[in-house]
């Protein structure tokens, strides 16, 4: 008997739908078990009836209710006593926490100006209402700094959108249909489980499932083959690929003629690609890159699903941007079951969110935009690490002089982040958090890392105890979540902290008043696109999720239609030229093997030739119980993980005296971390990986691999680069 079956026979019982708020592009459609008397959630599973949910959540989220009633969850406002960092604070009164704040930010205010004040948010919830809403109108309002939410993607959107016009691709339902299926740098049995039902059903009419991955993940484990790949060479891989396929007559000429731009100068370039130097730079035989290529070319449908760490890497937009022009080469869009997926977010670009964050509350003030990836620099008083915190997404952006930088960040209002452990080098990002002069609030379910730091620790309620419209980046159905329970301890909603704090700084703006079931409503029904026509209110508040207005199969661009300037497929952009990239497919090493380039053509296949020897590449892709540093702090997660690991190879082991399970010290010029071997043929020689992200406080040695990590962005959007990262390792 299903849990649905089983409680809603239960007369003291009633099931509330709703929708998990984390960043995955599963989205998945919850109910929860609520008795009627004591208002206490009794258990939780995921819809049935939903299409892409059928039914499961994955292994964090189905013990959600355990992050909910917590013991260690915080639930009343808190005030610092001890020194930053200590992590000591005294119980205080809503009242209080809300004047205090609201008089320390109106202080810095006075004497610094609003841009002194930097608020720092990312994915803790995907809720537009949560994560961003009201809290926009306030940052608005006081014309606080700007973030740039580059942590995770924007080099792949970037790469991306020149190719293709919009992140949008093939549904998941839809990946059942394809007969090959290129799982390209994505972890799918971990970060996207709901997928793998579809590829499963594929795999039963004959379809193929091939993992190109550094690293022998589940999902790789689990696929036909592995093909392992050097970080940060993907965009090798792809012009190879498409060298051969065009070399061999295998493009689909039709396609290719009516419904792109550029053939004739992508060509060319390509006989710059052949199969031989992508495989001295991948580190995948020539032979093989041929026969992948011609079985991409001659397999329908053929579906790619790539995901966000390819593009961790100096070259990460470039990368995405070779693999996007596959499925146009070969007509892999004509058929339902074949094209690509990054996200399918794309459609979101329609709606109508004025009315949900107000702009206008800006009044014509344009504030300075901080680069969420240079948090260290940002919070440093030297202006030259300041003016280079500025975000500067393209080479034809110029950061500001020193002197025009702006005042220094003066307090820092967190929330939906954890940015002590997830935020690149973490060293100087800890010495931020430190300074006494600067002012921290801390909206959080947990005392995390971060809360720490904080000055002023909010209890901010969890998706079980508020309103949200869950935003997709991976389906086509949006949700509505229902509060479920009464809120735990005196704890708010992000949007009533923030009106809260509005209210206390004296903002009368009606929308500081409305209450969080209005302002959604109003919302839906401010939206006026064909695309939304299905999506009412009074719908989600029947079901609790709708597709999206689209047809069935949904076919983006069988007839091309790409929301380009072009409305064709670029292989050759002119907006790139202008923005101050190579128009065309390239390939753009990562800053960790700079002498790539050059040493590509030894024969011995090394691009490691110009770096230390005793130097390796480091990735820290997520670990399979935590979804970046939430969860890992619940113990059952924690220990299924056991402790913060480092894979490598048995050659790499080998010639530096590792054996299985020791403890190992890794560094680089940024820092250092203590880690326990895994010593394994699952990762490629020459690349070690760390499974991320453990809290500070729960490391062995009070550090993680952030500490490695550095500032530097990516060649496209500014964004991390995570996976561009060389560390030297030796037994501890």
């Amino acid at each position: 008997m299903s849990k649905l079956a089983l409680y809603e026979k239960n007369p003291a019982v009633r099931i509330v739908t709703g929708a998990c708020p984390h960043d995955c592009p599963d989205t998945c459609s919850w109910q929860i078990a609520v008795d009627k008397k004591s208002e206490r959630a009794l258990d939780i599973w995921g819809r049935a009836d939903h299409p892409v949910t059928q039914g499961t959540l994955c292994g964090k989220v189905d013990r959600y209710l355990e992050r909910v009633y917590h013991a260690d969850r915080l639930t009343h406002p808190l005030r610092r006593v001890g020194p930053k960092g200590s992590g000591r604070f005294e119980r205080i009164s809503w009242r209080e926490a809300l004047a205090e704040i609201a008089a320390r930010l109106q202080g810095i205010i006075n004497e610094w100006g609003p841009e002194a004040v930097l608020p720092y948010a990312y994915a803790g919830t995907m809720g537009f209402l949560q994560q961003h809403g009201i809290s926009n109108r306030f940052f608005q309002q006081m014309g606080a700094s700007r973030l740039a939410y580059t942590i995770c993607s924007e080099a792949g959107f970037e790469g991306y959108l020149y190719t293709i016009g919009s992140t949008i691709g093939i549904e998941p339902e839809d990946y059942a249909h394809a007969r090959l299926i290129l799982i390209w740098g994505s972890n799918t049995l971990t970060s996207n489980l709901h997928l793998w039902p579809f590829i499963q059903d594929a795999r039963k009419q004959g379809a193929r499932v091939i993992v190109i991955d550094p690293a022998r993940t589940r999902t790789a484990r689990a696929a036909d083959e592995w093909l392992p790949i050097r970080p940060g060479t993907d965009g090798a891989l792809a012009l190879g690929m498409m060298h051969e396929i065009v070399n061999a007559d295998l493009h689909d000429k039709e396609y290719v003629a009516a419904h792109t731009v550029g053939f004739e100068q992508l060509a060319e370039r390509l006989q710059e690609w052949p199969p031989q130097r992508a495989a001295r730079i991948t580190g995948i035989p020539a032979e093989r890159i041929r026969e992948l290529a011609r079985d991409y070319a001659a397999t329908r449908p053929a579906a790619i699903r790539v995901n966000y760490g390819l593009q961790r890497h100096y070259g990460g937009g470039m990368a995405m941007r070779n693999i996007t022009c596959l499925p146009a080469l070969i007509g892999a869009w004509r058929e339902q079951g074949g094209g690509i997926q990054l996200s399918v977010s794309g459609q979101l670009r329609h709606l109508e969110k004025s009315g949900l964050e107000r702009p206008d509350l800006l009044a014509g003030r344009i504030p300075r935009t901080i680069n969420m990836n240079r948090l260290g620099d940002a919070l440093s008083l030297d202006r030259t690490r300041l003016a280079a915190s500025h975000y500067a997404p393209r080479p034809v952006d110029r950061k500001p002089a020193p002197d025009d930088a702006g005042p220094p960040v003066k307090a820092l209002i967190v929330y939906n982040s954890n940015p002590a452990a997830v935020a690149p080098d973490q060293s100087s990002v800890q010495a931020g958090l430190a300074r006494e002069d600067l002012f921290t609030v801390v909206l959080e379910h947990f005392q995390t890392d971060t809360a720490d730091y904080a000055d002023y620790l909010l209890p901010a309620t969890t998706q079980a105890e508020h309103w949200d419209l869950q935003r997709m980046y991976g389906h086509h159905f949006l949700a509505l979540n229902r509060p479920a329970i009464p809120t735990v301890g005196a704890a708010r909603p992000n949007s009533a902290i923030f009106r809260g704090l509005a209210q206390a700084m004296g903002y009368t703006d009606s929308g500081f008043y409305e209450d969080d079931e209005t302002i959604l409503r109003n919302f839906i029904e401010a939206q006026h696109h064909p695309l939304y026509e299905t999506v009412t209110w009074e719908a989600l508040l029947e079901k609790g999720f709708v597709r999206l207005n689209l047809p069935q199969p949904y076919l983006p661009f069988a007839e091309g239609n790409f929301p380009t300037p072009s409305g064709k497929c670029e292989f050759y952009s002119e907006r790139m030229a202008q923005d101050g990239y190579d128009p065309l497919p390239t390939y753009t090493p990562p800053k960790s093997e700079e002498g790539g380039t050059r040493s590509e053509e030894k024969e011995n296949g090394s691009v490691q030739a110009e770096q230390d020897p005793h130097s390796l590449a480091c990735i820290s892709p997520p670990a399979h119980s935590f979804l970046n540093s939430s969860f890992s702090h619940l113990e059952r997660f924690r220990g299924r993980e056991r402790e913060p690991l480092l894979w490598i190879h048995p050659h790499d082991a080998s010639v530096r005296r590792i054996e299985e399970g020791a403890w190992l010290r890794v560094w680089n010029e940024l820092g250092e971390v203590e880690l326990t071997a895994r010593v394994t043929e699952e990762i490629m020689a020459g690349t070690v990986l760390a499974p991320g992200i453990w809290w500070n406080k729960h490391s062995p040695d009070g550090r993680n691999v952030n500490q490695l990590t550095p500032q530097d962005e990516t060649d496209m959007g500014a964004s991390a680069s995570f996976y561009d990262v060389r560390v030297f390792v030796e037994p501890a």
